[in-house]
């Protein structure tokens, strides 16, 4: 592989996050990177930097800071107004050729994986892309991505041993964010960035943002596997009782049950909700991951023998179609008595 730009004996024993905004606020996932981030930097003892982009967004460095960052490297500009692949790569190449960061983190967003490749061919270094976890060791600096494939049947762990930034996409949801501490403190430091129009090729022409469901923030959710045949007007109607959303496995998906946006798992989203009601799906690996940080999990299936169950809180061996709508009764007929 060819030698990246900088390497090991050059690099600044610090992680940096990639702090991504839009329209003045920032992503959950960057949040939960600078948490993970925090945890990662104290361990070994390195300084946790973010990295903030755009055009007068500078107020987003104090939040930064009081969620776990030391420092915010600021670069502001009117061309980083709006994202585009070529200003933020440029402005972000520009940011990490001067301080030389051992680590760069960013969220698996359409802009930070947009951004993510561009960057890793610019740097000639590596990419260890979809982490469901990461570790740092404090003997070596050496960072290990947990990726995992073939249905989850491997489990991965990447590193890069020379090649430096080390870095890692993550998914929304994999880490929990942090508790915000306003009284933290830390600096800004602003860069200067030489962007002009003749280094974008692209032109925003029209942003049109449509109506979509965030189940990374769903607090409850029901969700139907195989075997729940598709009928998922049956669990929507437990969600709204229990105030929650629903989702999916990948079969019901593919074969256009439900919108792919509420496909959990490696392949999907992956959620932490206070409760999941898991119905008709067998359990597969690619499928829990997306749930494992749920803090109860509820498990209905026909077969005792489901791996589902494994991993469940509760475990309910019975046809979903006759226990989904017995439960469903049971709540609404609670919740009439309450408000008799």
């Amino acid at each position: 592989m060819v030698a990246s730009l900088y390497g090991v004996a050059e690099e600044q024993k610090a992680i940096w996050i990639f702090l991504e905004q839009e329209s003045g606020k920032l992503e959950g996932v960057s949040l939960e990177l600078l948490a993970k981030g925090r945890r990662l930097a104290d361990r070994v003892g390195w300084q946790l930097t973010g990295l903030l982009l755009g055009s007068s967004i500078g107020e987003l460095a104090q939040e930064a800071i009081a969620s776990g960052a030391d420092e915010v490297v600021l670069a502001e500009h009117p061309l980083l107004d709006v994202f585009t692949v070529d200003a933020y790569c440029h402005a972000a190449f520009e940011a990490i050729m001067r301080y030389k960061p051992s680590v760069f983190l960013l969220g698996v967003t359409p802009d930070g994986r947009d951004l993510a490749g561009r960057l890793a061919v610019r740097l000639r270094t590596g990419l260890n892309a979809d982490c469901t976890d990461l570790r740092l060791t404090p003997e070596t600096g050496i960072l290990a991505g947990e990726v995992s494939g073939f249905g989850g049947g491997v489990l991965a762990l990447i590193e890069m041993q020379n090649h430096r930034p080390q870095m890692a996409t993550v998914r929304p949801g994999v880490f929990p964010p942090g508790q915000a501490d306003t009284k933290r403190q830390g600096r800004v430091i602003r860069l200067p960035v030489s962007l002009n129009e003749a280094m974008i090729t692209t032109r925003v022409v029209e942003r049109v943002a449509g109506a979509r469901t965030d189940l990374t923030q769903a607090a409850a959710l029901v969700i139907g596997g195989r075997g729940a045949g598709g009928q998922f007007d049956m669990l929507r109607e437990l969600a709204d009782l229990i105030g929650g959303e629903i989702g999916a496995t990948r079969p019901p998906v593919d074969e256009g049950c439900i919108e792919r946006e509420r496909q959990i798992g490696q392949t999907g989203v992956v959620c932490r909700p206070k409760v999941a009601i898991v119905c008709g799906a067998s359990g597969a690996f690619h499928f829990v991951v997306g749930i494992q940080g749920a803090e109860v999990v509820i498990a209905i299936n026909s077969d005792p023998e489901a791996p589902i169950f494994d991993f469940a809180d509760y475990c309910i061996v019975g046809d979903v179609f006759s226990v989904v709508p017995a439960l469903t009764a049971a709540l609404r007929a609670e919740h009439e008595a309450s408000h008799a």
